[in-house]
């Protein structure tokens, strides 16, 4: 199993969205890595669900339920999309400040790349920031 951090803005789609849906589909990325990223998805995958601008924090963790596939938005055809389901709400949600203090996190991706939108987790940094977040 791979993990992963998927970035969401709050007002376009929240955490309580992605619960009420049960399901949703990943789309609109339009940066090239990123959308490697999301290629390299497989299912059963975990990803943190991180709300960007508006909270800067990590609310909930997310499965992959289906891998990568066209994205319809995506005019060009270039760029793909997946799907994810809710596993559940974080116990504490772990904010950026947070991440960007703990020194041990100094090579995360959200850190590193922060300007990506789905970035690769590796397992130690997942075991640090599911630990902060009470999981």
């Amino acid at each position: 199993m791979a993990y992963w951090l998927l970035k969401s803005e709050p007002f376009k789609y929240s955490w309580d969205q992605m619960v009420k849906d049960g399901r949703t589909h990943w789309d609109g990325v339009r940066n090239h890595q990123a959308a490697a990223n999301l290629k390299a998805m497989q299912v059963g995958d975990r990803a943190f669900f991180y709300h960007s601008n508006e909270g800067k924090e990590i609310v909930g963790v997310v499965e992959i339920v289906r891998t990568a596939y066209p994205d319809p938005s995506d005019p060009a055809g270039r760029f793909v999309m997946v799907d994810v389901s809710p596993i559940g709400p974080v116990k504490r949600p772990v904010t950026l400040a947070e991440m960007k203090a703990d020194d041990r996190l100094t090579d995360l991706a959200l850190i590193r790349q922060s300007r990506l939108s789905v970035v690769p987790v590796s397992d130690a940094h997942w075991a640090i920031i599911t630990k902060s977040a009470g999981l």
